[in-house]
């Protein structure tokens, strides 16, 4: 039988400042995705007009859940399964509720199963850029690199391990001298780093080319899929339906002004993917290289292209210093809702329990980084892969599904009065137009969205 709940471990525990905070949460939603997705979906969708798309999808699907998110978490000041507990006994309503703080942790631990995994190739092409392998490689020379990689399961086990034990050392610091030292020196080495990319990409040659990419008004480019697109980015680049922010919120100051700190996390992240994005198609364009998406990008065309330039070396080895430190400030804040849980539960040591979840973590991320070599041939449904399978689960199953929930249930379950009084909401008409927007805007994008992504493997099991 468990012990009771220690209820003081979050209770006692609060961000230095309202910027920490939100450095915090601003390095939990820039990660690998991040810096390599966005700033493609925007040119590939209309550019400029793109961007406008998705920073209306920001204000009416991101930040709506993101404040929710946060304002549970502070009011319940626990892990996400007990903020729940409490919040739905306050509110009266059923402990059942209590099963969006679990889908929140098993969403957030299988995501970092495997992002463990793939922030290691970022790790291992640090030494790769650095050390001169690229240069003036040919792209099947630079391919191969990549495949001869994915294909030694020994090589990708010894990078998921290293990021595995740097990711469980820092969160079992705690949160002062864990969690916040490491954002405060990763965070703004992060932002340096990314400084420097744009000043070398600026003199690439190809500056123009890329400026344009990203933000040319391409109207014409635009279509239903979009907005599809916009509303699915604006939801999960922000962190959001994971428990994170619920789990960081639970140590938000209590004068800390929620509708100005999320607005700020939410535009330092969008910040961020449009500066990566400045920082790598204009090398891309003045090579002559074609425009990828994901790995491709990030592991072929982009070393393809710096073996090519002056400085290639070290600005290489920069670009994947900066996704090594864009995916550790992701990875400790998808370990926090979990580790949170187990140490109230069971007034457990934060560093022991940190390090028998990194254990079993790390365990279920050799099912992906198998899955690129000797169970690259093994499927699951819809013929996907187990690392594909996982993904597909966590990400279009459990988060859209619990951002939705999430939201529904701060502003239709819990009393109005605790909401408003959170926000320091005192106008009624602001009331019910909050409501409105995050009652039921908000629901229905991320709804669209998860129909949208989860119709194609439906409708092909039923075929």
């Amino acid at each position: 039988m468990a012990t009771p709940p220690n209820s003081s471990h979050a209770s006692s525990q609060r961000w230095s400042s309202r910027w920490l905070f939100v450095l915090a949460a601003a390095g939990s939603a820039v990660g690998l995705g991040n810096i390599w997705k966005f700033p493609y979906i925007a040119g590939e969708n209309g550019g400029g007009a793109f961007v406008l798309i998705y920073l209306v999808c920001i204000a009416a699907v991101g930040i709506p859940i993101m404040v929710s998110e946060v304002l549970m978490g502070r009011k319940g000041r626990s892990s996400p399964i007990h903020t729940m507990r409490k919040l739905a006994k306050v509110s009266s309503r059923s402990e059942r509720w209590s099963i969006l703080g679990w889908m929140g942790v098993l969403a957030g631990f299988l995501i970092l199963s495997y992002y463990a995994v793939i922030a290691g190739w970022a790790v291992s092409y640090i030494w790769a850029s650095g050390s001169g392998a690229f240069d003036g490689a040919s792209a099947q020379a630079v391919g191969a690199h990549f495949d001869a990689f994915l294909a030694s399961p020994i090589e990708l086990i010894g990078y998921q391990t290293g990021f595995m034990i740097l990711t469980i050392w820092i969160v079992g610091r705690g949160v002062t001298k864990g969690l916040e030292t490491a954002i405060r020196w990763l965070m703004p080495l992060l932002f340096l780093l990314l400084i420097a990319l744009l000043v070398y990409s600026f003199n690439s040659g190809g500056f123009g080319q890329g400026f344009a990419f990203m933000f040319d008004m391409k109207w014409e480019a635009v279509t239903a899929d979009s907005w599809l697109i916009a509303m699915g980015q604006a939801f999960f680049t922000l962190s959001l339906g994971m428990g994170t922010m619920m789990a960081y919120g639970a140590y938000v100051p209590d004068d800390a002004n929620l509708g100005t700190t999320v607005v700020t996390i939410a535009g330092l992240d969008t910040l961020i993917a449009l500066a990566a994005g400045l920082a790598i198609f204009p090398i891309v364009f003045a090579n002559g290289l074609e425009i990828a998406q994901g790995p491709g990008l990030t592991f072929v065309t982009l070393p393809l292209a710096f073996g090519q330039m002056p400085l290639g070396d070290l600005f290489g080895a920069l670009f994947f210093l900066l996704l090594s430190f864009a995916a550790i400030t992701s990875a400790i804040s998808l370990t926090e809702p979990a580790l949170a849980y187990l140490v109230e539960e069971y007034n457990a040591k934060r560093q022991r329990v940190a390090i028998s979840l990194g254990i079993i973590c790390w365990a279920l991320g050799l099912g992906t980084v198998f899955s690129f070599n000797i169970w690259s041939d093994i499927t699951f449904v819809g013929g996907l892969t187990f690392f594909d399978t996982v993904d597909y689960f966590s990400q279009n199953i459990l988060l859209p599904l619990g951002g939705m929930l999430i939201t529904f249930f701060a502003i239709w379950m819990l009393p109005k009065g605790l909401v408003d009084q959170q926000l320091g909401i005192d106008s009624p008409k602001l009331s019910l137009g909050w409501r409105l927007v995050a009652g039921i805007i908000a629901p229905l994008g991320v709804l669209a969205v998860f129909l949208s992504t989860t119709w194609p493997l439906l409708s092909g099991l039923w075929q």
